[in-house]
């Protein structure tokens, strides 16, 4: 009997989990590792924190799909890899394994601004980022004075979250100082102008003062900027952009020059094509992009086929994602911007279409 491992239960490994509910390879094991039971779906957090869902809308439960699937549930994460044995290793043991699906995702380089691992609410993992946001909503409704919060990284996760905090404050007169603090770029890198434009503008009627200068430095209470001045923070996020986790590259997978996994066509690493990767845990040879929940969505369908084809000895099928992507994103009220390459616009009817689509995105994987 073949053994699959699934590591990760991110946006990808859900369409393989649901792919194999419909159709279970003969005389194969699956067997997915994730730390936790549930997946926070990242599109619809800002929207979250600004008080237009409830938790449970933008979550999708594993277990009805583990057990429709026939798959074997470790909560654990993978922390190494034996390729030679075919050997994962996780927190809860080791796993032995024919073929090896790898979608965990990215995390944060808290290197990069030291203290940060200490002193900073991180937006990844999610779960936790979900818990520090209620902790903190909470605290700034019984604060006696204003709570000032430093959010680091000017993308549009950056963007978003601050624009959520201060739509879901607004009625609490000056309940939160807000400072975004962007780096040595533009807003929104990697998007036209006309979106950051759009989104500036958001920020700068929501109330939220940007600054464009490096965190250097997390201290208690504290942030030091590049030039030495330094801002009071009560409360500091980090949604900085991704870095790869260190067991990929120690294992000997082929990886870029930032750690993430190199993979194929195929979505197979290109050096073992016995592992698959995909979402942001993948770094594709012949198409580099973005990384994007975006992509880690499109993923998931192509994935599925290939490692079913694989456990099978069918051919596998090329997946060459788009070039461009679409990006939705929310300004805190029922209100968006379409990003796409240089062109953006803005409106009420963008954020119900992003709703429309994001719910439907939840609703394919509620087991009934």
């Amino acid at each position: 009997m073949k053994r699959l491992v699934l590591a990760g239960g991110g946006q990808a490994h859900v369409f393989v989990l649901r792919e194999l509910a419909r159709r279970r390879p003969k005389d194969v094991e699956v067997v997915l590792v994730t730390p936790n039971d549930q997946l926070i779906y990242s599109g619809m957090l800002p929207g979250w924190i600004a008080g237009h869902y409830q938790l449970p809308e933008l979550t999708i439960p594993l277990a009805p799909l583990v057990e429709a699937a026939g798959v074997h549930f470790v909560t654990a994460r993978v922390v190494g890899l034996d390729l030679a044995a075919r050997t994962a290793h996780t927190t809860a043991g080791a796993i032995e394994f024919d073929l090896l699906s790898i979608a965990t995702g990215s995390v944060l380089d808290f290197d990069a601004i030291p203290g940060s691992g200490d002193y900073a609410l991180p937006l990844r993992p999610l779960e936790n980022f979900v818990a520090g946001w209620q902790r903190i909503y909470m605290h700034v409704l019984s604060a006696s004075e204003p709570v000032r919060l430093t959010i680091i990284g000017g993308g549009a996760g950056g963007s978003e979250v601050a624009l959520a905090v201060m739509y879901r404050l607004r009625n609490v007169q000056d309940a939160m100082r807000v400072h975004l603090v962007t780096g040595d770029v533009p807003i929104l890198p990697g998007h036209g102008e006309r979106a950051r434009t759009l989104v500036r503008e958001a920020l700068l009627h929501s109330g939220v003062r940007m600054i464009a200068a490096n965190a250097t430095q997390l201290e208690p209470d504290t942030v030091v900027l590049e030039d030495g001045s330094t801002l009071a923070s009560d409360v500091t996020m980090l949604i900085t952009g991704p870095a790869a986790e260190a067991w990929p590259s120690a294992a000997g997978l082929a990886t870029d020059e930032r750690g993430f996994i190199t993979v194929n066509e195929n979505l197979q690493s290109v050096s073992h094509p016995f592992v698959f990767a995909a979402g942001d845990a993948a770094s594709f040879e012949h198409a580099p992009r973005a990384r994007s929940g975006v992509y880690a969505v499109r993923a998931g369908p192509p994935l599925a086929n290939n490692l079913l084809a694989s456990l099978e000895g069918t051919a596998l099928r090329a997946y060459h994602p788009q070039r461009r992507a679409l990006y939705l994103i929310s300004t805190g009220a029922q209100h968006a911007v379409a990003s796409w390459g240089p062109w953006a616009i803005d409106g009420d009817w963008l954020w119900r279409w992003k709703d429309r689509i994001d719910r439907g995105y939840i609703a394919q994987f509620r087991i009934k």
